[in-house]
């Protein structure tokens, strides 16, 4: 049973263990100390400033075409509110007059209906 457990806690540590050797044999490599010399180890500072700029560059493009993008919504956003409101607009006007001619056709049917009666009256 106790060899069960050392089993478990070796299975356990060794990831880490694995981690901690990646990170150390990275930084002997990029100290130059793995036999590498002073020009590869600033070749690969440079690509790294180079990537770094790249990436700074993308980021700074992408704001951009976010501004852009909330420009341009808010741009169609305001164009939908007044094509909206001038169409509410006319939908106003055309009601108003089709109340008119409502009010006039009943007039005229209210007028008839009085002669009408004038007609029939003693």
């Amino acid at each position: 049973m106790l060899e069960e457990g050392l089993k478990r806690k070796r299975a356990r540590r060794a990831p880490a263990l694995l981690a901690t050797l990646a990170v150390g044999l990275a930084g002997i490599a990029w100290a130059g100390c793995g036999g590498g010399s002073d020009s590869s180890t600033s070749e690969a500072k440079e690509q790294v400033e180079k990537g770094s700029e790249a990436a700074k560059q993308g980021i700074e493009r992408a704001k951009e075409e976010v501004r852009k993008g909330f420009e341009k919504a808010e741009k169609e956003a305001k164009q939908g509110v007044s094509k909206g409101s001038k169409e509410a607009q006319k939908g106003i006007e055309k009601a108003k007059e089709e109340a008119q001619q409502g009010i006039e056709k009943g007039k005229e049917e209210a007028q008839r209906g009085i002669e009408e009666a004038e007609k029939y009256a003693p």
